[in-house]
This record gives structure tokens, sequence and C-alpha cells, in this order.
């Protein structure tokens, strides 16, 4: 056979692996676990850190200070060096729709070793244990909750034991390019970390969702959080890995009525969403990023080659092979494109989105050896992995 049908055969046989053997990565069915209502509401303290958010606090904050929640339960909002009013805005809000107590503070910049996030996470939860809560929600200032939202990731931690319990919350995906990119986001998301794997206790796979993270406070003292990872950009699958190493039990997966309200209405917000942080989810190691390239190009983008060359070429095996790899996936991918409640029809276009993925990976690795290093919000983390982690 020819190398370009062993290059296909072999893209199907992964392609077969990847729907049986990678957790039923595809699903899209876990939800927040069975619960019960325990007999007194546990207190909780919400911390929410928020950067230049006055554009999305209208549509997110109210939605935490309605919460409906039985217990005792309080909203600490830290303003890490907003220059648009976000602060005081968050006290209008308050002050205008009432609700659960709110509190605005500000940490001032981060200290070097610190990214700015995790830092005003830390002031956030300094002030929270003021209260004495049983239970943290750190969840991001574009993040939108239904009034029971809080009550039910409570209930799903009693019930569960979970230490941590998080769910991805379902992102903006209304302009074109958000409905061609985000599905795809959190699809090559649960590839990497396969949801039912990750709830089960002692698993190795380990991650969470950043913005809707709901911890045991006791678990957070034991794990060090925020201080153990106060160095990661990708702070929420750090944090999970620092609290499944101190011995916790884990629950991600996908939200029904918890909606991110961040829009990313064209392709160059998404290029620098995905961009800022891809080359630090593989390490900024060069055998990761080469094997990352590999991989999606033998995954995503060999099928289709494999049928245009083979139909060009009258090539049947060829033409055959690339047209399986490529049906698989495209059935694998609909049922995310379900839950994003979007066409059908974008499911053989994932090539072309995993394409896009690769060129903003590469960039990532660009930036990062320019000197760039993972940019956000006016800041740049330049060596994120260089800074130690002081026992």
């Amino acid at each position: 056979m020819s190398a370009i049908v062993w290059t296909a055969a072999v893209s199907v046989a992964v392609w077969c692996w990847l729907l049986l053997g990678q957790g039923f990565f595809w699903r899209t069915d876990v939800r927040l676990p069975p619960r019960r209502e325990p007999e007194v509401w546990p207190p909780v303290c919400v911390v929410v850190p928020a950067r230049d958010e006055a554009a999305v606090l209208p549509a997110s904050l109210p939605s935490l200070l309605a919460q409906d929640y039985p217990g005792r339960a309080e909203v600490f909002l830290v303003d890490d060096g907003s220059r648009d009013g976000t602060g005081e805005l968050a006290r209008e809000l308050s002050r205008r729709m009432g609700g659960l107590p709110l509190t605005v503070t500000s940490p001032g910049e981060p200290p070097e070793g610190w990214t700015g996030k995790l830092w005003a996470v830390r002031h956030g939860v300094a002030l929270a244990h003021a209260r004495d809560p049983e239970y943290l929600l750190l969840t991001d200032a574009d993040i939108a909750h239904a009034p029971d939202s809080l009550r039910s990731l409570v209930a799903a931690a009693r019930t569960g034991g979970f230490d941590l319990v998080s769910q991805m919350a379902r992102l903006r995906a209304e302009s074109p390019w958000e409905r061609l990119v985000v599905p795809a986001f959190v699809y090559f998301f649960a590839q990497l970390y396969p949801f039912r794997w990750i709830g089960r206790r002692g698993a190795r796979t380990t991650a969470a969702a950043g913005g809707c993270v709901l911890l045991r406070t006791d678990m957070a003292e034991r794990a060090r959080i925020p201080d153990a990872v106060r160095h990661a950009v990708i702070d929420d699958v750090a944090v999970a890995r620092a609290v499944r190493a101190s011995g916790g039990h884990l629950w991600l997966g996908l939200a029904d009525r918890v909606d991110s309200v961040r829009p990313y209405p064209g392709l160059g917000e998404l290029w620098r969403m995905v961009s800022r942080s891809a080359y630090a989810q593989l390490r900024h190691s060069p055998p990761l990023l080469l094997g990352t390239v590999v991989g999606l190009t033998l995954v995503y983008l060999v099928p289709p080659a494999a049928v245009v060359v083979g139909a060009a070429m009258g090539d049947t095996p060829t033409w055959v092979l690339g047209s399986v790899a490529w049906a698989v996936m495209v059935a694998t991918y609909m049922p995310m494109l379900r839950y994003y409640r979007q066409p059908l029809w974008l499911a053989p276009l994932l090539p072309f989105t995993a394409f896009l993925y690769l060129l903003m990976t590469l960039d990532s690795a660009v930036q990062h050896y320019r000197g760039r290093g993972a940019a956000w919000k006016g800041r740049t983390y330049a060596r994120p992995d260089a800074v130690p982690d002081e026992g």
C-alpha cells in the first residue's frame, strides 16, 4: 500500500480508538450528578475576580446577587486594577438590585510571581475566611448563573462527597466565528480531559473549568489554593491538579444554566483567547508542540485530504479510508453542536476549525519565544513556568 493509504488507515484507527476508548468524550450528557438537598445548608462565599469587566458585569453580577440559596451566602468581587469603573459599577448594581450581600475590594497590583487573577482570588479568599464558609464558589465576572445554580452545586457536592465541583459554562456562540470556533473549543477540551474520567476517585485525568468552581474551604487550605498555583496562566486545570494531589474528589461536567456572556464577535478576539495560553497548556515544550501539530494533522487534516486526493487520483482505498475517518469525526462532533444549539452542517467543517487551532497554537509558541508570553488585559506573563512553587 502507498504511504497515503497507510496514513489514512492510521487516522481511521485513531478515530476508532477516540470513539470508544477516550472516555466517550464526545457525549454531552455529563451534567450535575444526582443530588439531594441537605437538611442544613452550609455557608458559602462567592469570590469573583474582575479586571475591566464593566461591559459584561450588568449581565452577570445580578445573577449572582439573585441566587435563591437557603443558607448564608455572600459575594466578594475583587477589582483587579480595573480602569473602566468595574468596582463602582458593581456597587451600583448591588444598590439597585439588592439580593446577596456584596463586598467590593481591591488588592492592588500583584507581587512578582503571581498572575493578576490569582492574586485577586487570594485576596477574596482571605476576606471570605473571616465568614467561616464551608464552601467557596470561584466564578468569573463574565459568568451568569441561573437562580438555583449555587444550591444545585452545593447539593451535588454534599451528595456525592466531592471536594470540587466544576461546571463548564456554556460559552457564547452567536456570531459566525463563535459558531465555528467555540463548540470546537469545548469539544477539544473534553477530548483532552474526558469528563467521565475526572469524576472517578484516584483518576489521573484532572481538570476544572475556571468559570464555575465550587471548592470545599478545608480542601482549599489543604491544597494551598491559590498560593500553590499562583503562577498558573491556566488556573482552572492547575487548581484541579492541586486538589487532586491533596487527595480531593473532583467532578467536572457541562452546565445547563451557567453561561458566559463574554462576546467574541470576530476571529481576532477568538484567536487571542486561544493563543494567549495554548503554549502554556503544552508546558512550553517543543516536543509537546511537535506532537500536537502531528496529532492535529493526523486526526483532523488527513481524513479530508485523503478524500480529496483519493477522489482526484481514482484511489478507492484512500478515498474510503478518508471518508470513514471523516464520518466518525463528524458523528462525534454532532452532540456538541446540539448542546450549543448550532446547525449540524457545521460538523463537516471541523477539520478547518482544527487547522485554525493548529495555527493559533503555533502563534502562541511564536509569541512565547519572542518574549511576549501569555497576555491578558494589559498584563503579560512571559515565563510563568519559571516561577518556583515555594513549599
